[in-house]
């Protein structure tokens, strides 16, 4: 391996020559280097080290996705301190979409070239069951090629908990439906003492990994995700990252399934009960990025999601171990309920250049990271 030597300077005075040995040699990191990292404000030997596993997996390649958000309904039972999307039925402000208006979003995604839909809501306690099946058998209608990515781990638990079905009954019926894939929300931080003071509502981080694990033995890739920079401890983030570790190792021995992307989610402190809180610094948001790349040695893809950190970051993010920078997101509006610059979404060129001037190869890919063709510039 040719190391510049100004990078092992750095490696040798962050201390991190052991690491640096285990990353070369393709060795997993143990909790304690996860702590040790996190505790270093060493950027430059981090974010080297999280490319040395960035490229040996993808090379210079930097993935992009023609893709939409819907969120059909921001009504919730619950009542999470973080969030600025949920609404109270009957609240100035909430509302709950048709089926038509849904078609009419769908059919607009697929005349754009859309190859992704990303659906999730509030959990709205007075919507049928077949409200959300419809909704999926009308998506495949339009376009029986579009990727349907649906529904976090606490809908379907919420769902499963309401309809009084199991776990893998709402998700065997959301796949005979069209489900392909479902993203990594909801995961927060594990922790107790974090999720008691931010989401005491929310499932269970035990609850969180059931419906992933049940998810990838039905044969679904799914995400995961760390909501960073509000209340949580170095420690709590490193042992979120281990069990979704751990899980993965779980999911590719036993399963037909398995975790796709990590996407590390800054907290957005905008119109919510945490306003209060310091944002996360560039050095937070870029080492939640490499040091996740580090730990998560079996993860395929690590997302640096522009939503939340910027088009800025997220290219810088391409050389701190990311490979991705998501997509176009046509009207995203949870995030920018929160304060994001994100609700109008970015085109294909934009996201192309963001690439390109990184030094990177834009591919576009479908929802499995097929490659579906030549980039637009």
């Amino acid at each position: 391996m040719n190391t510049p030597a100004t990078v092992l300077n750095a490696i040798r005075s962050a201390g991190f020559e052991d690491i640096y040995a285990k990353v070369a040699e393709g060795h997993p990191l143990s909790f304690e280097d996860g702590v040790r990292l996190y505790s270093s404000n060493a950027i430059t030997a981090i974010g080297y080290l999280a490319n040395l596993v960035r490229e040996r997996k993808h090379g210079n390649q930097a993935f992009y996705v023609k893709n939409r958000q819907l969120n059909p309904t921001n009504v919730c039972e619950y009542n999470c301190m973080f969030c600025s999307f949920k609404r109270d039925e009957g609240e100035e402000g909430a509302y709950v979409m048709s089926l038509g208006e849904i078609r009419t979003r769908i059919e607009e995604a697929a005349a754009l070239g859309v190859r992704e839909i990303h659906i999730v809501s509030g959990l709205h306690p007075n919507l049928s069951f077949s409200y959300y099946t419809d909704m999926l058998r009308l998506v495949k209608e339009v376009d029986p090629n579009m990727h349907i990515k649906a529904f976090t781990a606490v809908e379907i638990e919420y769902y499963a908990e309401i309809y009084d079905m199991t776990i893998e009954e709402v998700l065997s019926r959301f796949i005979e439906a069209g489900l392909d894939a479902m993203p990594g929300g909801g995961a927060e931080i594990f922790a107790q003492r974090v999720r008691d003071k931010i989401c005491d509502q929310k499932a269970t981080a035990e609850g969180w990994l059931r419906v992933h694990r049940a998810a990838h033995k039905l044969g679904l890739v799914t995400n995961a995700t760390m909501l960073y920079g509000h209340i949580e401890r170095i420690e709590e983030k490193v042992d979120h990252l281990i069990q979704l570790r751990d899980l993965q190792t779980d999911s590719l021995a036993q399963a037909k399934g398995h975790f796709n992307t990590f996407i590390p989610l800054a907290y957005q402190h905008e119109n919510n009960r945490l306003k209060k809180l310091p944002k996360a610094t560039a050095i937070e948001d870029l080492k939640n990025i490499a040091i996740p790349r580090l730990l998560l040695h079996n993860f395929p893809h690590i997302k640096a999601y522009w939503v939340v950190i910027g088009p800025e970051l997220a290219q810088i993010a391409l050389a701190y171990g990311a490979d991705e920078v998501e997509g176009t997101i046509i009207e995203e509006t949870i995030m920018a309920m929160a304060g994001t610059d994100s609700s109008g979404g970015m085109t294909e060129h934009e996201l192309v250049k963001i690439i390109e001037r990184a030094g990177r190869q834009p591919v576009q890919r479908d929802a499995l990271y097929n490659v579906v063709g030549e980039s637009a510039a």
